[in-house]
């Protein structure tokens, strides 16, 4: 027999979604912030020679 009311655990487990997408979102933009300033130094090193 199911359980009557408010399901047990929703709202941590919402809240634990969120703040794990917002934590993938931040490592994947840091590392594109990375890999853009790693291609502008090389660039601007292929310049000079």
């Amino acid at each position: 027999m199911a359980k009557k009311g408010k399901e047990k655990n929703t709202l941590n487990k919402t809240k634990h979604t969120k703040l794990m997408n917002r934590k993938i979102k931040k490592v994947k933009l840091e590392k594109l912030q990375n890999k853009m300033r790693l291609k502008a130094i090389i660039k601007k090193a292929n310049e000079t020679k």
